[in-house]
């Protein structure tokens, strides 16, 4: 696969689904992918990539940032209060907001900085006891107890169990944003994200269908 052939099959899905062409917005998770990979893919013009962990983000993000202009970073991964500062300045958006303390952290934080990045609330739809995220009962309550919170969210994201069918899954998100008044959804990644596009996505993260396998 290659970010051309990708991008070709995320405009394919949007013409099938009668959504406006670009209106999906092709995150590329470049997470443990050699430098020389993510540099390639820069080349080619992408601006829109994907981090699973703060750390890993710091040790290499703000060097390409002063090389290449109009780079947008979102964290995917799970994000522990103590690593919210660093991640505020890091990313434009973050889509793992999952948890009360981490909401309270975020808007003491932003209080302080006077800026918040865009949030995306994680929802865990199959609600498997290792994955992060809040259950889908509790996500319209959760919700909105972040916006009391003055948080600047914009959708919801989810991560489908693997052995499941994603449709449900989807669909379960989708839900939640329409009732919430939430028009990001944030879902759908290298093997399904066609049919993500077909329910709604409005962000679809992909990675090594772009970059290639990833070195563990």
């Amino acid at each position: 696969m290659s970010l051309a052939e990708i991008r070709a099959r995320v405009a394919r899905a949007e013409a099938a689904a009668g959504r406006a062409p670009g209106s999906v917005t092709l995150i590329a998770v470049s997470k443990l992918q050699p430098p020389d990979r993510v540099e390639a893919v820069l080349r080619e013009g992408h601006r829109v990539f994907g981090e699973n962990r703060v750390q890993e983000a710091a040790g290499k993000w703000p060097a390409w940032a002063e090389a290449w202009s109009g780079l947008e970073l979102h964290l995917l991964g799970p994000l522990q209060t103590n690593k919210a500062r660093q991640a505020m300045e890091l990313f434009s958006t973050l889509h793992s907001l999952d948890r009360p303390k981490l909401a309270r952290t975020l808007a003491r934080l932003a209080q302080e900085r006077g800026h918040c990045p865009a949030l995306f609330v994680q929802v865990n739809t199959g609600a498997e006891p290792q994955k992060a995220g809040v259950l889908p009962d509790d996500a319209d309550a959760f919700i909105a107890d972040a916006r009391a919170l003055d948080l600047p969210l914009v959708g919801v994201m989810c991560i489908p169990p693997a052995d499941e069918d994603p449709l449900p899954h989807f669909r379960t998100l989708r839900g939640i944003g329409e009732r919430n008044g939430l028009d990001g959804l944030s879902m759908g990644m290298s093997g399904d994200f066609e049919a993500a596009i077909a329910e709604g996505a409005t962000h679809v993260r992909v990675g090594s269908a772009i970059f290639g396998a990833r070195a563990y």
